[in-house]
């Protein structure tokens, strides 16, 4: 995202400053690892994880990631919510 269009959705949800920015996004130096992006929520915390990952695919359906034994738990407009075996929720979006 452009540094302007930053700063303005900052300002949009009432912080001035950039180093008070409660999102922070962690990029591999080479492209060969993934990104993660952490975001402050408001909810309290109501179970041991509070990691959730969004996943891209080429099958949003995620018939591999059944078949390893994830679960399908909600279709979302463009995404599948999912649960891993030990009840922890992502989601698989199509590939860009």
């Amino acid at each position: 995202m452009h540094v302007d269009g930053e700063l303005e959705r900052l300002r949009r949800e009432g912080i001035e400053d950039p180093e008070d920015d409660p999102s922070v996004l962690v990029r591999p130096v080479s492209g060969a690892a993934p990104r993660l992006f952490f975001n402050k929520v408001p909810e309290l915390r109501s179970a041991e994880n509070r990691l959730h990952l969004d996943l891209w695919a080429e099958d949003v359906d995620a018939e591999r990631l059944v078949r390893l034994g994830s679960t399908r738990t909600a279709r979302r407009e463009d995404r599948v919510a999912m649960a891993d075996p030990g009840g922890n929720e992502f989601d698989v979006l199509p590939a860009e």
